[in-house]
């Protein structure tokens, strides 16, 4: 019974010490400005890992942001590899320098973000097709400036506590243009 006790302890010491906080990042030499970032044509590219590491679906998305005062506009055009299309239209509000709040139709709530240095946290509930039904699922999204405006972005995602998968994606500013899904939504 002592033996278990002292591997359960460890383990939760190990895992409460593995927990990002934006503050980490708060010194790196890259600075994210979010508004900046979004401002005007992103585009990404992305994956969905369920829990075993299997990559279950493929997009493209075109984000076409705007800035109104404190407000960051982002409509977000998806283009699955399957074919589907899908639209997301994010509503940002900067709170104070470092943190944000964001609603868009399938966000439960607030999503509510933090950015230090090069990072943005991001957490939030989403309600998520799945076949016939909706999900609620929470995300965990981490996103990391590079060099030459890649934006990297690693979101975990979980229902009651258990994650089941990831979603990969990485940005990157460019040029306007209308793709085949923006069109089509539009």
């Amino acid at each position: 019974m002592m033996k278990l006790a002292v591997a359960l302890l460890t383990i939760l010491t190990i895992t409460g010490c593995g927990t990002m906080n934006p503050r980490d990042f708060e010194n790196s030499a890259r600075k994210l400005d979010l508004f900046d970032y979004f401002n005007g044509h992103t585009r990404a590219w992305g994956i969905f890992e369920d829990r075993f590491s299997r990559v279950r679906r493929q997009f493209t998305v075109d984000i076409h942001g705007h800035v109104e005062g404190d407000t960051l506009v982002l409509e977000e055009y998806f283009t699955y590899a399957d074919g589907e299309l899908q639209e997301r239209v994010w509503t940002i509000r900067r709170i104070d320098a470092h943190r944000y709040t964001g609603t868009a139709a399938d966000v439960i709530g607030e999503a509510q973000g933090e950015v230090r240095g090069n990072a943005l946290h991001w957490t939030y509930q989403l309600s998520l097709k799945v076949g016939d039904r909706n999900w609620k699922v929470d995300f965990d999204d981490w996103m990391f400036l590079q060099p030459d405006d890649v934006l990297l972005n690693r979101a975990r995602v979980s229902k009651f506590g258990f994650d089941i998968g990831s979603v990969t994606l990485a940005f990157r500013k460019s040029a306007p243009e209308v793709t085949a899904a923006a069109a089509a939504v539009q």
